[in-house]
Parts: C-alpha cells; structure tokens; sequence
C-alpha cells in the first residue's frame, strides 16, 4: 500500500433528506492497494455514503476527488467511467445465462450483427485466472454455487476497468469456506493495484481482511486508523459508542411442557427430492433449541414445512398438542407462531408498502387496526411508532417503503412485528443476518426474554457463536435428518463442526479425544 494521493478522496460530505442528516461531515480517505473497512451500526450512513460515491444520490455538500482530481460524480454511468465497480449484496444475475453473458450485459462486443462470446470469454478467463477467482465463462448461472455467484460479481465490475471497488456486506451469504477465498481473493486484487472498499459488520472480516478502518456513527466518520493489533471488541465499543457484550449472560433453562413436537417429518425441495427425512424434534415452552448446520441441509424445507409454506409430505407437526400439519401459513400464524424467515425480502416484508404497512402485516384483519374491513391508518401508525421505539428501527420516518431502509433496519422491523405478539412459538430463522453488533446483542437478548417469558423458541443459524450463545440445547441437522442433539453447555465449534459433516456424536468425540492425546 502506497501512502500518496489517494486514489479516493471525499471531503465533508454531507447528505440531508429534509431536516436528517444521514451523512454529517464524512471525511474518507483511501489509498491505491489498500483494503479499507467502513464500518458502522445498521442506518449510520454506510450505505448513504456509498451511494454518492457509485452516483446513485448527490451530496448535499462536500466534495469527492479521485486520484486528487475534483470530479462530480453525478450518475452510476459516471462512477464507471471512474473505474469505481459495486459489488452488491444481492446479486444481480440472470439465471438462464451463462457467466460471460451476464458479465457482458450492457457492454457486448459484437462480431457483424452477431454477439462475439469467444473473444468476451476469453477476456473474462484472462480476468479470472489473474485474481485467483476460478469461474468457468461458459457456466450457466442456475448451475454455479453461490460464492462463485458472488465471483461473477466481481469480475463483472473488473471487466468494465474498476479500479475501486465497493463490497457491500460480501460474506451474508457465503459459507465459512468461501469467506476465507474471498478474503483470499480481495487480497490477490489489493495486491494487484486495485483499491477496495469493504463494507461489514463481521469484525473478525475485518480483522483477517482490512489494512485500515473508518468507524461511522450517527452520520459522522469518527476515526480511521490501521487495524493491525485492534481487537473485535474495540472496533465493537467504538462503533456502538459503548461497552458491547458477545455473550449474553442468561439463567439457566426451565423447561416446562412441549409446545412443538415435530415428528418423523419428511419434505420435498423446490426439485420434489427429500430435503428432509425422517426427521424429529421437540422444543419445550420455557427453552431455546439452536438448529446448526451447514446451509443447504435442508433447514430452509423444515421450516417452510412447519410454517405451511411448503407441504409436509409425510410424517406429523403438533403446536400444544394440536396437529397442524399441512395447515394454511395464516391457520399456523393464528394458533401462535412467530416466524423471523431467513429471507425477509422474500418473506418477511414486502418492499414497496411503507414501513408503517409492514409492521401491520399480521393483524392488519384485526382490532384496532381493522374495524368492519377498514384498514385505520392511525392505528397502524401508533403501532408502528411503538415498535420502532422499542426495537430501534431506523428510519427517516415510518412512511419511507421498507425497499428503502437498509437491510438491518429491514430485519429489525421483521423481528419487532414477529416478537410483539403473543405467540407460544418463536422460530427464528438466521435471525441477525446484516445486523451489527449492537443490534445482535439486542436481537439475542429480545429472544432470551421469549424464552424466560415461558416461550418455546427454535432458532436456525448457521453462525455458530450465534448457536452457542443463544441455545439450551443444540441439534445438529446433515443431508436433511438431526445427527446429533447436545447440551449447549457441554459443547464446542469444533464438535459441533463434526457432527455438521455428517458425523455422529461419538464419532465426533472420540475424533476430537485422539485430536487432544496427540
């Protein structure tokens, strides 16, 4: 990393929408080769300021140079030209095409009247093996995982000559393997000339990623220094503006009668083969279960399976004791479930109503927000003013569209509106995905409450330390059936990483004695 001109420069920034100020004097500075973290809360002008950057809003005020040169970045058009690329969080990609005509799409080389693939594909596989990102051009999209999904991303954006570029949240979707090669990755481009720009809130990403950090809170740049030697917790406290707690301290479980009883389930995936088979489980009013496995294990089937949104091909659910397999999802709402998706676009909110809308989304049918089939408007706002209160959603106001709020905003709106009403069953599905740590310590405490209010709760997640903290007991789910089910006192990443494998108890333990006799 050279400490000269910096290749990106933005000065005071300053960005009001009416009286906010979601950006408040932001000062940034980025050298050429280096990785740069921006780290911040959910809603404290991360993305705000990324945005002005990329040319998707204007600064109210300040001023951005690149390579010292003042420039008006006043279009996404110009901010290519720029050589400034965006890595998205949710990938832009058309599943029917293979990676060289995604990348190509909007910038074809044609050969006469015809689209010139060869040369493109080419072209993309000289990009490719240069940063270390093996994608195979003539993949169809439908057939590559999704980190290699998030590799076409990225060459997408080198293809068009970003010499900056942005990674917003990069990892929420990436299993632990593919994080470490895409931190692999960001360093062989670092290496290469190529600045980055990492938005995340996973302090151990920055840690293992960043040469340096710009903390931002409540709108303003509040410090940028050098990573090396800073601890999680420091970068935490700093960003929070307090002490911040990884563990949340809880009384021992008092686990009292069973209000789930899933049992020998079986469910079909979208392709009608058996995501889930033979599978049994029981959670007790008064106790949280962690379901832990490695995603595509069948956890998505199982819960669409116990929440109606997926039949249930054989095998039964009860809720206290009533069988509600194969109901309607509202049937399953009513008889007092509480549902967090692991996808709230798709599931847990609809993007283009207001935030007041959506936290009305269960009981926009009942009093007080209904009376005689009419919707009451001040209802939902009373409503809705409570829940962002009491759940910290940020937002300009309750009337800005859910698709407009960030995604940890999204998610604690999600979980406010699940968490309000009386349910006996709480299933919380990855339920901190994109939330800082504040508001993780804050998620986690609002469901350890569930539980000590005498509440069942089945948490899903494929964050371990998220299991650990949150769980009483723990199953282990591997190719659609438990593995395993052990006390969350009495174990450890590492056993639980076996038993993820597919491996049984047993077997796990006896592995990991042989591992400490060596």
């Amino acid at each position: 990393m050279t400490e000269s001109t910096p290749v990106i420069e933005m000065r005071h920034i300053v960005k009001k929408f009416g009286d906010f100020a979601a950006n408040d004097d932001i000062n940034l500075q980025v050298q050429q080769g280096e990785i740069h973290a921006l780290l911040g809360e959910n809603g404290a002008g991360k993305s705000t300021l990324m945005n002005i950057l990329t040319g998707l809003l204007q600064p109210t005020s300040g001023d951005i140079l690149i390579n010292g040169q003042p420039v008006v970045v006043d279009s996404p058009s110009k901010s290519d030209s720029l050589g400034i690329g965006m890595v998205h969080q949710h990938f832009m990609l058309i599943d029917a095409f293979t990676v060289t005509e995604n990348i190509v799409l909007g910038s074809e080389i044609t050969k006469g009247l015809s689209l010139d693939t060869k040369t493109a594909a080419k072209k993309i596989q000289s990009l490719s093996d240069q940063y270390g990102l093996a994608v195979n051009p003539m993949a169809k999209i439908s057939d590559i995982s999704v980190g290699q999904q998030q590799r076409v991303e990225i060459l997408k954006t080198l293809y068009r000559g970003a010499d900056i570029l942005i990674f917003d949240e990069p990892t929420a979707v990436l299993t632990p393997q593919e994080i470490d090669e895409l931190i692999a990755i960001m360093h062989n481009l670092a290496k290469e000339g190529k600045s980055i720009i990492l938005i995340t809130h996973k302090l151990d990403e920055i840690r293992a990623a960043a040469d340096r950090v710009t903390v931002i809170r409540a709108g303003k740049s509040i410090k940028t220094f050098p990573v090396a030697g800073v601890s999680s917790q420091q970068l935490a406290d700093l960003m929070v503006g307090r002490e911040v707690s990884f563990k949340t301290e809880k009384e021992p479980a008092q686990p009292k009668q069973t209000v789930l009883s899933i049992d020998n389930i079986e469910v079909d995936d979208a392709r009608g083969v058996a995501a889930v088979k033979d599978f049994s489980l029981e959670v007790k009013a008064g106790e949280i279960v962690g379901l832990a496995g490695i995603d595509g294990n069948g956890q998505t089937e199982l819960i669409q399976g116990i929440t109606g949104l997926t039949k249930v091909k054989s095998g039964h659910i009860t809720l206290n004791g009533k069988d509600v397999t194969n109901k309607k999802p509202r049937q399953i709402t009513e008889s007092g479930v509480g549902h967090i998706p692991e996808d709230r676009l798709r599931f847990g909110m609809e993007v283009d109503m207001t935030l007041s809308e959506n936290l009305s989304l269960q009981t926009y049918y009942k009093q007080p927000i209904s009376k005689s089939g009419v919707l009451q408007p001040a209802e939902m706002d009373k409503l809705a003013n409570k829940l962002v209160k009491e759940f910290d959603v940020r937002a300009a106001s309750i009337h800005v569209t859910a698709g407009s709020m960030s995604g940890g905003n999204q998610q604690k709106a999600v979980v406010a509106r699940e968490l309000d009403r009386d349910n006996d069953l709480i299933i919380a599905a990855q339920p901190t995905r994109g939330l800082d740590v504040g508001a993780i310590e804050y998620i986690h405490r609002r469901l350890i409450d569930q539980r000590t209010a005498g509440k069942a709760v089945l948490v899903v997640s494929f964050e371990l330390d998220e299991i650990l903290n949150l769980s009483d007991r723990i199953a282990v789910i591997n190719a659609g059936k438990i593995v395993g089910i052990v006390d969350a006192k009495e174990t450890n990443k590492q056993e639980l990483g076996l038993l993820m494998t597919g491996m049984s108890l047993e077997a796990a333990r006896e592995a990991l004695k042989e591992e400490v006799t060596v």
